[in-house]
């Protein structure tokens, strides 16, 4: 897979990809019952990640954001995006990982989930990716647990295995939180 850049400079670090707008799509969750045929494929480190492109309305790079007090620790804070307060999600932070230590090389994906745009933060965008459904696995049974009830299944495709985000579960109070 390649990445999606801007520009036409050859550089070895990770490119902010251009802005992405997607405004005219519906939203829908990405379920087992319901697998996408197309999602965006990012990266948090050296993982892969996927969204129902369906549910993407943008993607843009990384900007200042205002913190607020009293939120989970994986919300970074919101972003003012023409107009509307978006939160933003640290995707490292809820996955377990750590707090992204967010550059101008980093991205926000801007998802809808029930109706409400969501930025997700995450290193960089990779593909656009179609899928049919067998290609996508559940979650095996020993993977399980609270923290993973917000992945779908998993994808296999060209030799890499992405995850598939349940966008729907992702801010759920149910799934524990990653610390």
């Amino acid at each position: 897979m390649s990445d999606i850049a801007v520009g036409t400079a050859v550089d070895p670090r990770p490119a902010v990809p251009a802005e992405f707008d997607f405004a005219g799509t519906d939203a829908t969750s990405t379920t087992p019952a319901q697998a996408p045929t197309q999602l965006v494929s990012f990266a948090i480190g050296d993982n892969q990640y996927g969204v129902d492109i369906m549910a993407v309305r943008e993607i843009k790079g990384w900007s200042a954001i205002t913190s607020l007090p009293n939120q989970p620790e994986y919300v970074r804070g919101v972003l003012n995006l023409r107009g509307v307060t978006v939160p933003i999600v640290d995707l490292r932070r809820r996955f377990g990982q750590g707090l992204t230590e967010a550059t101008p090389l980093h991205i926000v994906i801007i998802v809808q989930i029930a109706s409400k745009p969501v930025g997700l933060l995450a290193d960089r965008v990779l593909d656009i990716v179609s899928l049919d459904a067998t290609q996508i696995t559940p979650v095996p049974p020993v993977a399980q647990s609270q923290r993973l009830n917000f992945l779908s299944g998993l994808a296999t495709t060209d030799g890499a295995m992405i995850a598939l985000i349940d966008l729907q579960n992702l801010l759920s109070e149910n799934a524990s939180e990653a610390g």
